[in-house]
């Protein structure tokens, strides 16, 4: 199937090209939903020897072992109902996306979550005590027109490969929509970052706690800058 080869191609490309190749196997690892010993069982190798790659205890795998790798992912993800490769199809048809997507990336190694506020000049504002993770991509959407253009497929789509990322709203006047559209989506983002507003309405406020979602307020003065930083991230 070619949408398969056209994933696997994509993250053994981005293991063997990485910087980071550790980080970047458990990134894959992780977006796939696979435990440490699951993988290990797919490969025929103890836990242990998956944990020395992620950890970089280990040499980074030759490409034989990447070419393992990678199979294992999509072999366990065939079985398990092809959730990420129908998300990477999704993704695949998201170029046609309406102008409500200004910008879209998955990082090739795992972005902390508050790297990512930092570079952003953000404030967390809700859930603070949630942000200890790594995020793995960003969706930057111009909030008005992504309420009243993307329909319900589309709008799963912005979660691209997977949903631990960052969905940022622009364009918002008082913070309650995009919530709205969170809450009725059967998929939560990992982190939202608000722009252009002072604060958040307080019915935004109380969904956020409610679905458990950190909230943080971007205090970068313009859009483009926001995005040229978001890219920058993770290369």
């Amino acid at each position: 199937m070619e949408i398969i080869n056209t994933l696997s191609i994509k993250i053994a490309g981005e293991i063997v090209l990485s910087a980071e190749p550790n980080k970047t196997i458990r990134k894959w690892r992780k977006v796939f939903g696979i435990s440490q010993m699951v993988l290990a069982k797919n490969l025929g190798v103890s836990p242990s020897v998956v944990s020395d790659y992620e950890s970089g205890r280990r040499q980074s795998p030759g490409s034989k072992m990447v070419k393992k790798i990678v199979d294992a992912f999509i072999s366990e993800d065939l079985q398990r109902g092809s959730r990420v490769i129908k998300s990477f199809i999704r993704l695949e048809k998201g170029t046609s996306f309406s102008e409500a997507v200004l910008d879209i990336k998955e990082f090739s190694v795992p972005v902390k979550a508050k790297d990512l506020i930092e570079a952003i000049s953000g404030e967390p504002l809700i859930n603070e005590e949630l942000l200890n993770k790594d995020i793995y991509g960003f969706t930057v959407l111009d909030s008005v027109k992504a309420i009243l253009e993307l329909s319900s497929e589309e709008f799963i789509s912005i979660f691209g490969m997977t949903s631990e990322r960052a969905l940022i709203f622009t364009n918002v006047s008082k913070g309650r929509s995009p919530f709205v559209a969170i809450r009725v989506s059967s998929i939560k983002p990992g982190l939202v970052v608000i722009h252009g507003v002072e604060k958040i309405d307080s019915l935004g406020k109380k969904i956020a706690v409610k679905d458990r979602i950190p909230v943080v307020l971007s205090r970068e003065l313009t859009q483009d800058k926001m995005i040229q930083k978001l890219g920058g991230l993770s290369n």
